[in-house]
């Protein structure tokens, strides 16, 4: 399993916005092999700002890879620089290799 993370600090006087950013674009993940899953966290507030986590949760890191350099990708990006900026500075990446997985086990009905 492999985990890409992006990090965003918002203004909290955009926060709304960059939320509505990220929950109305179509992301195009699910069209990817060995794509798992996708989650936007929303973080603390602190000193008037809120910490985004964007992260991807992957097969493998060579699936991440070739996500980054697909159609899909630059399509779901393609619009990236057509909004105002709404956090600062750049993301901060962060990508990480499983060394163990725990899963919650479902009971039979």
């Amino acid at each position: 399993m492999y985990l890409a993370m992006n990090r965003f600090t918002v203004p909290l006087e955009n926060a709304a916005e960059f939320e509505e950013l990220w929950l109305s674009r179509e992301s195009r993940l699910n069209e990817m092999e060995g794509f798992v899953s996708f989650h936007m966290l929303k973080g603390p507030e602190t000193e008037g700002k809120v910490l985004y986590a964007s992260h991807t949760v992957w097969e493998s890191e060579a699936d991440f890879a070739a996500w980054t350099k697909s159609a899909q990708f630059r399509d779901a990006h393609s619009k990236a620089g057509q909004t105002r900026k709404l956090h600062e500075g750049s993301p901060h990446f962060e990508g990480f290799r499983s060394i163990q997985s725990i899963g919650a086990s479902v009971a039979a009905e």
